[in-house]
């Protein structure tokens, strides 16, 4: 599994236009092949910064993606970025296991 994170910041006159942008492509890019999750945020700190995660299945399917046209797309409506974006991967992690922090602390009720 493949974490990413590309963290945006965007000028004030620009967010609501940006902010539409990335909406519009998160439906699509979360049906790609190997698309596991695609989450839009916003920072509750500053509300001109924005982040989007994604998780996939493997490199070959994140290396598809970046290639796409809808990845072209997100490029191009990162032009409007005060400061250009900063991509980070995280590779080689196992699948995600939910826990019950309870349980974890020998807290169980």
């Amino acid at each position: 599994m493949i974490l990413t994170t590309i963290r945006m910041k965007v000028f004030p006159e620009k967010r609501k236009e940006l902010s539409q942008a990335i909406n519009s492509l998160v439906s699509s890019i979360r049906t790609e092949k190997g698309c596991r999750r695609c989450d839009f945020c916003y920072s509750a700190e500053d509300e001109n910064e924005f982040c989007l995660f994604g998780e996939w299945e493997d490199q070959e399917d994140l290396a598809t993606h970046l290639q796409s046209e809808l990845f072209k797309v997100l490029l191009g409506a990162m032009s409007l970025l005060k400061n250009p974006h900063e991509m980070k991967l995280y590779a080689g992690l196992s699948s995600p296991q939910s826990l019950n922090p309870a349980e974890e602390l020998n807290l169980a009720t």
